[in-house]
């Protein structure tokens, strides 16, 4: 079908904007050929991850400065036409889709590192650099970037969303690791956010509020973020187990007893059978933890003794321990290639992709529940989670063509979270708000915070510009 007469799947209607033919020129008269509305170009960036089809921005700006970014913003004040920032696309929850029309802001060609600050353990960077370019030119300082959400995500998208990813119950999320920023307002103003100390207690924490705004609030176009020390000696792990509830106990044993656990991944038979498939591995296919440890060659070798002690107690097998960095890469890598390796078990389908988080203590329960409801469904899923601070994912496949099947999902999903919500845990422990959580985020937050959220965003974007439609509706 062509895409631009696909129909809306949206959970709520909206009426596109115009953007005046005037505004067009005006971009194309200060960027040139960097201001594309070729249809390939504009659908390339009107797709996602998520499951929805809308109507592709009118327009793509590929800006390659921070003066840059607020001149194609101011002049969308200008003219009350919406902009959407893009970094690599990678979005399970709809944030860059053009839902009211208007232009896709392509951050993807600043993509420098600024600044290195290794006495520091600091470094500054350009909004599309990923979080893989960054390590890579950062190996020789000795020091890492340690959030991992998988993807290749660019670091812009990273930190607008709040990731965080397999390395977050040791180094935490993008909340954490956020120094300051760079933004440009709805008006095209250029503003400054934090600095490179540890802390600050001057005014109101705006890096905190642009990150996780999903690009509501400024779009992000410098970032100071933490680094940390590689470690001297880093172990891999994997292990088997007869039952998924046994693999989650484990977990939670080896969280409560305090053990410095780097990484703790949750791959459920159907994810082991996928990454076996699609990268030719041979591991046991049944519920199974990747774990990570990091420190001292003494320190792993005593963390990675415990681990294994509790996950035998818990009827662990199999266990493969990866030292060398290529056997740990090889294990990761099949890891991080879970979702596209889920989607080749039911070829031509989507996702609809679930991101709760619960307390630790609630975790076996939560996710025994949800294995439940999906084979009593009768629909295709895989399981994969960053288990070790209560997050997990349940990716539905669907047919496109099928609205039964998305429908299905859906109230699996809806199922899921109210559960988690019940359990005093979220509706997104990373992937964001965006289009598909929107009714959840008021049975999470309550209608009072989300009208507050409400306030801050017409007080910084009254025009309703910047990504207009994500997170709530004005």
């Amino acid at each position: 079908m062509d895409r631009m007469n696909a129909p809306t799947e949206l959970p709520f209607r909206v009426e596109p904007r115009e953007v005046p033919a005037a505004m067009i020129d005006a971009l194309k008269a200060r960027f040139g050929e960097r201001c594309s509305t070729a249809l390939a170009v504009r659908e390339q960036h009107g797709r996602d991850e998520s499951p929805f089809d809308v109507r592709p921005p009118d327009a793509v700006v590929f800006c390659e400065s921070t003066e840059e970014v607020a001149a194609a913003v101011a002049l969308a004040d200008r003219y009350a036409v919406p902009v959407i920032p893009f970094g690599v696309g990678s979005s399970l929850e709809g944030h860059l889709l053009a839902v009211q029309g208007g232009i896709s802001i392509d951050v993807s060609r600043m993509n420098r590192v600024l600044q290195v600050n290794p006495e520091d353990l600091t470094v500054m960077l350009e909004p599309g650099v990923t979080r893989e370019q960054l390590n890579r030119e950062i190996r020789d300082t000795g020091l890492f970037f340690p959030i991992d959400p998988g993807a290749n995500a660019s670091l812009g998208g990273m930190a607008a969303t709040r990731a965080s990813g397999t390395n977050a119950v040791r180094y935490g999320t993008m909340r954490e690791n956020v120094l300051g920023l760079t933004v440009v307002t709805a008006s095209g103003e250029v503003i400054r956010t934090g600095t490179r100390a540890k802390k600050s207690s001057a005014g109101y924490d705006l890096t905190r509020l642009m990150v996780g705004s999903e690009g509501t609030l400024g779009v992000i176009t410098e970032i100071t973020l933490k680094l940390y020390p590689i470690p001297e000696a880093i172990s891999a792990a994997v292990v088997v187990f007869d039952r998924i509830e046994s693999a989650v106990n484990t977990t939670i044993q080896m969280i409560q007893l305090g053990l410095p656990i780097a990484r703790c991944e949750l791959l459920d038979v159907n994810a082991v059978r996928a990454v076996n498939r699609h990268d030719k591995l041979a591991l046991r296919e049944g519920p199974m933890l990747l774990m990570e440890f990091h420190g001292t060659e003494a320190g792993v070798k005593e963390q990675a003794e415990m681990a294994q002690q509790i996950a035998r107690e818990n009827g662990g097998e199999d266990f493969q321990w990866a030292t060398t960095p290529e056997e740990r890469t090889r294990l990761w890598t099949a890891r991080h290639r879970a979702y596209f390796a889920g989607l080749q078990m039911k070829p031509g389908c989507r996702t609809v992709t679930t991101d709760t988080c619960v307390p630790i203590s609630r975790l076996t329960e939560c996710i025994s529940q949800a294995v439940e409801d999906a084979e009593g469904a009768g629909l295709q899923y895989y399981i994969v989670g960053h288990v070790g601070d209560g997050n997990f994912h349940i990716a539905y496949l669907i047919d496109p063509a099928k609205p039964q099947e998305r429908e299905v999902a859906e109230q699996l999903n809806d199922r899921l979270v109210h559960r988690a919500l019940e359990m005093e845990g979220t509706c997104t422990g990373e992937h964001g708000i965006g289009l598909h959580k929107q009714g959840f985020l008021v049975d999470e937050a309550g209608s009072g915070a989300v009208e507050m959220m409400r306030t801050l965003k017409r007080a910084l974007d009254p025009k309703n510009i910047l990504n207009p439609g994500k997170i709530f509706r004005l």
